[in-house]
C-alpha cells in the first residue's frame, strides 16, 4: 500500500516510513522541513511543503491516487515552546489540520491515522490509564491533540472520513540501523538529554520534580521504543477497517505503549547500567506544563491492532546511545 506521512522527516515519522517499507508498503512523505531533517527522508517520494496546502495536497492525491491512508504527524511537540508560543501550536497544529482534513475527506483519502498524546490523561492514582479514562491536558501542547482528536471524532460522524487515533506514551530510541533518531541539537525528551549528559555534552542531567506523588518523587513514564512504535502505525494502517469495523464505529482511540511504568530515577538507574558508569545529576522544579506522568493500559492495542512491544527499555537505551555516536555522521552535528 501507499501511506501518506505526514511529518515523515521527523524522529518518529521517519522510523515509520522505515517500518512500512520493511512491511512491503511504499510511504509518501510530505513534510514543512520547519524542524525535521531532509536527510531522514533519503529517497522517499517526497513533498516539501505545508499540510494546509490544499493545491499541494490534490497534487498529491493527482500522482498517487492509490494512497490508502494518512499517518498525521506533522506537529508542533515541545511542551515548555508551547507554553511560550501558544498561537503557533493552535495554528499549526490545529488550525493546519483542519485544513487537511477538510481537503482529504473532499478528495476522498478518508482514512486518517492520527498522532495523539498521552499528556491528555487526568492524573490517576494508580498511574494506569485506559482509553475511556479523564483528559485533563495540561499544556497548550497537549490541548491541541486534545482538540484534533475531538475535530476528528466529529468529522468522522459526519462525513466519510474515518479515524484510528494513537496515543503515543513516551518514544525514546533509534531505528535498528542508526539511520534517524532524534535530532535536535539540544533534545528536550528526557533520553536524549541523559545521553548529553552521559557524553559530556551537558555538565549533569537534570531531574525536574522531585515531590510528585510517585513511589520515588520523580515523574512517571511508559517509555517505548521507537521501533515499536513504527510497528504499531505498520499494524494500524493494515487493519485501519477491520479495526474500526470491530469497534463498529468511524473513529477509535487506542493507548500505544508498553503497559509498564518507570520514574525518572529508575531510567537513570538503567541507563547507568547500560552505559557503564554514573552520569551526573542535579535536581530542579517542575518545567511549565510538565505532568507528573501515567502509563498505558494496553488491552486495546493488543485487541485491535494485535500488538504489542518487542523491545526493552535497555534496548531503547543502547539504542539511544549508539545514535548519539553517530549523529555526527549523519546530521552533522553532535
Amino acid at each position: 500500500m501507499k501511506v501518506l506521512v505526514t511529518g515523515g522527516a521527523g524522529y518518529i515519522g521517519s522510523t515509520t516510513c522505515k517500518a512500512l517499507e520493511e512491511a512491503g508498503h511504499t510511504p509518501v512523505v510530505l513534510d514543512s522541513l520547519l524542524t525535521g531533517p531532509r536527510v531522514f527522508v533519503k529517497d522517499r517520494i517526497f513533498y516539501e511543503g505545508d499540510i494546509a496546502d490544499r493545491d499541494l495536497l490534490r497534487r498529491i492525491h493527482d500522482e498517487h491516487p492509490d494512497i490508502h491512508a494518512t499517518i498525521h504527524m506533522a506537529a508542533r511537540i515541545v511542551v515548555p515552546e508551547s507554553v511560550q508560543m501558544p498561537y503557533e501550536y493552535y495554528r499549526d497544529n490545529v488550525a493546519k489540520s483542519l485544513e487537511m482534513f477538510d481537503e482529504l475527506t473532499a478528495l476522498g483519502m478518508t482514512r486518517v491515522l492520527f498522532s495523539s498524546s498521552a499528556s491528555l490523561y487526568a492524573l490517576k492514582d494508580e498511574f494506569e490509564v485506559t482509553e475511556d479514562d479523564g483528559l485533563a491536558p495540561g499544556s497548550p501542547y497537549a490541548r491541541t491533540k486534545l482538540m484534533m482528536e475531538m475535530a476528528l471524532q466529529d468529522m468522522a460522524a459526519a462525513t466519510d472520513l474515518r479515524a484510528v487515533i494513537l496515543r503515543y506514551f513516551n518514544p525514546i530510541g533509534s531505528d535498528p540501523d542508526l539511520e534517524s533518531g532524534i535530532y535536535a541539537k539540544e533534545p528536550s525528551h528526557v533520553l536524549g538529554q541523559l545521553v548529553m549528559a552521559a557524553r559530556g555534552q551537558k555538565d549533569a542531567f537534570t531531574i525536574t520534580g522531585t515531590e510528585h506523588p510517585t513511589r520515588d518523587g520523580t515523574g512517571i513514564r511508559d517509555y517505548v521504543h521507537v521501533w515499536d512504535l513504527a510497528k504499531a502505525h505498520v499494524r494500524a494502517v493494515e487493519r485501519f477497517d477491520d479495526v474500526l469495523a470491530t469497534e463498529d464505529a468511524t473513529s477509535v482511540v487506542i493507548n500505544v505503549g508498553t503497559g509498564d511504568g518507570v520514574t525518572v530515577r529508575e531510567l537513570v538507574a538503567s541507563f547507568e547500567r547500560v552505559f557503564g558508569s554514573e552520569v551526573p545529576v542535579r535536581e530542579a522544579p517542575p518545567r511549565p506544563g510538565d505532568a507528573v506522568g501515567a502509563f498505558a493500559n494496553v488491552d486495546a492495542s493488543r485487541r485491535l491492532l494485535d500488538w504489542s512491544t518487542e523491545l526493552t527499555l535497555d534496548d531503547a537505551i543502547g539504542s539511544a546511545l549508539a545514535w548519539g555516536e553517530r549523529r555526527q555522521e549523519v546530521l552533522g552535528y553532535e
